[in-house]
């Protein structure tokens, strides 16, 4: 692990790709106690996945630094139905903005990645150095080697040609900008809806997939913010680092503490029939904290927060 140079944010035009999702807007909202110049681009403007168009963007846009939190995500259900939009999305995501910015001389960049790229048996916690150290869990395997291989790429780009090009690997994220989508959202935002429509609908009793058993970890999306910065302007190293909390809880846990924070009294039942997804999921954030960075809210803040960005954005689509 290396410190290396400061790198000061002060004066210099910064991209956040995918600046609206929950990870990107999370960024964005931290660069503002920043003294630096926010550059962002909506899908209208600029088609990630087309080289051609991000290469020409880029080289307009005049951005000393990247933070790539462009991605596309979903659920359980999400990733093991559309494996191939998974893996090729993201695939040319990555290689399209990292490969830009080397042809651009971009002077750092920040690539996002997701737990979800250990073996599904890895040992807990999980270590950086687990990588690549067995199977991956088949329901999002896609998504994960797409994710591996922005790791990889942003390691061999720094072996090969000397760029500033670092890793962070978030642990499973909430937090306000999280996309409520039944089909497609993790695994908060749909426990949100749910449990937030069968309050309203007088309902007592809400059906959740698998056994309930699986543990897994949250981190508030401004505490991911946060980290992203700070190791942008702290860290250079070749190593990719883990962001987290390095708290767990079980899914029923977790159905629990989001339905007092919701105000639902009701009952949950667990469709053992539907996938669990890996038995265990917390990270070792050893390096980061060894850094310096240690993530600062409370599940019940964060969620709370959640809520209430859920409440005023999202609530009128499905009363």
């Amino acid at each position: 692990m290396s410190v290396g140079e400061k790198y000061s944010l002060q004066g210099k035009r910064i991209w956040v790709a995918g600046h609206r999702g929950m990870a990107g807007s999370a960024i964005v909202r931290r660069l503002a106690d920043e003294q630096c110049e926010i550059v962002v681009a909506s899908h209208a403007e600029l088609d990630l996945l087309r080289q051609d168009a991000v290469l020409s963007w880029l080289k307009n846009a005049g951005v000393d630094a990247i933070f790539l939190a462009a991605a596309k995500v979903g659920g359980i259900l999400a990733n093991s139905t559309r494996p191939a939009e998974f893996i090729y999305q993201n695939l040319m995501i990555e290689l399209n903005v990292i490969e830009s910015a080397r042809v651009c001389g971009v002077e750092k960049l920040l690539f996002l990645g997701s737990s979800c790229i250990y073996p599904r048996y890895a040992a807990q916690p999980m270590t950086e150095d687990m990588l690549l150290q067995g199977a991956l869990e088949p329901t999002n395997e896609s998504y994960a080697v797409a994710k591996i291989a922005g790791i990889k790429l942003c390691e061999a780009y720094r072996r090969q040609y000397g760029c500033d090009y670092i890793s962070l690997m978030p642990t499973n994220l909430f937090g306000l900008g999280d996309r409520y989508d039944a089909e497609g959202g993790h695994v908060v935002a749909a426990l949100i809806m749910k449990i937030h429509d069968a309050k309203m609908s007088g309902i007592k009793q809400v059906i959740l997939w698998g056994t309930g058993q699986p543990k897994r970890e949250f981190l508030y999306s401004g505490d991911l913010g946060d980290a992203c910065v700070f190791a942008m302007k702290n860290y250079s190293g070749d190593s990719f680092l883990n962001v987290g909390t390095g708290k767990e809880m079980t899914i029923r846990e977790l159905a629990d503490r989001i339905a007092g924070v919701i105000g639902w009294e009701g009952e949950f039942v667990y469709d053992s029939s539907k996938p669990d997804g890996m038995p265990r999921k917390v990270m070792d954030v050893s390096r980061m904290e060894k850094l310096g960075w240690k993530a600062k809210t409370s599940f019940e803040e964060g969620m709370r927060s959640a809520y209430d960005w859920y409440l005023q954005h999202i609530t009128t689509k499905h009363i």
